[in-house]
């Protein structure tokens, strides 16, 4: 399995991190001694599963370490073009690779057993769009406080994870819904228009259960998409405040004194 690292965004003063970055690479925030994404890369390299990983982002003096072959790429200035530059970059060193995961750098309590769980999870069927989900008990048991955004669905509250994966055939046609995403990433009103407001409606409503939710998007965006109930709640404990960097910092303590 290849993965993706998503490692690009200057943090903009109006953002939560700015000033514990002074405007600099979120990914590269310290964390006892080392950078966040580090601890990304150190549990990639810990996982059974991972063969290669191309990272779109950072400036090439980023002192990072990998035993598994890192390509380092440019930041596209867009988290979508930053996915599908590393996909076709994937696609141009690995021409056999099937499907790869999308790691984002800002969920540094993961390791290596748990990449390899959602590595699994993609090798057992052919879908497009894979999508990590974590429901919330899991989520404020391993995390209380960490003020996780939930959808209301059925049978559960879910929030997303950071580790999904994609068939990179989709990711390196010129696909129409990459266009759309795009355009759709920060208007909410996009958004309910790409998967349906009668999907949204449900949504809203609670009347949805996980598979209805994933096979109602799907058909709206006429790809295969398959949502994963991912077990660990670190998938989905990303780092967009100074509370949840503290939070981070705190569990990962005892890692680093080991």
């Amino acid at each position: 399995m290849n993965v993706i690292l998503t490692a690009g965004g200057i943090t903009r003063p109006k953002e939560p991190l700015y000033p514990l970055t002074g405007g600099g690479y979120k990914a590269m925030l310290d964390i006892h001694g080392k950078p966040m994404i580090q601890y990304v890369l150190d549990a990639l390299n810990a996982s059974a599963k991972i063969e290669r990983i191309v990272m779109v982002g950072l400036p090439p003096d980023n002192l990072l370490e990998s035993a598994i072959p890192l390509t380092g790429l440019e930041d596209q200035g867009d988290m979508v073009a930053n996915i599908l530059f590393g996909a076709r970059e994937l696609v141009r060193l690995d021409p056999g690779a099937l499907h790869a995961l999308v790691v984002s750098s800002d969920i540094p309590a993961i390791t290596g057993a748990m990449v390899d769980w959602v590595s699994e999870r993609v090798e057992e069927s052919d879908h497009e769009i894979y999508y990590n989900v974590i429901d919330r008990p899991t989520m404020e048991a391993r995390f209380p406080g960490s003020r996780r955004t939930y959808v209301k669905l059925k049978d559960m509250e879910l929030c997303g994870g950071d580790m999904n994966a994609l068939r990179l055939s989709v990711a390196s046609s010129e696909n129409p819904l990459w266009e759309r995403l795009v355009e759709a990433r920060k208007s909410p009103l996009r958004q309910a228009a790409l998967i349906g407001y009668d999907t949204l409606f449900f949504l809203l409503l609670g009347r949805l259960s996980l598979d209805e939710a994933a096979a109602a998007v799907s058909r709206r965006l006429s790809i295969r998409a398959r949502a994963m109930l991912c077990p660990y709640a670190e998938v989905g404990m990303d780092v967009d405040k100074p509370f949840q960097l503290e939070i981070m910092r705190k569990d990962l303590a005892g890692r680093h004194a080991g």
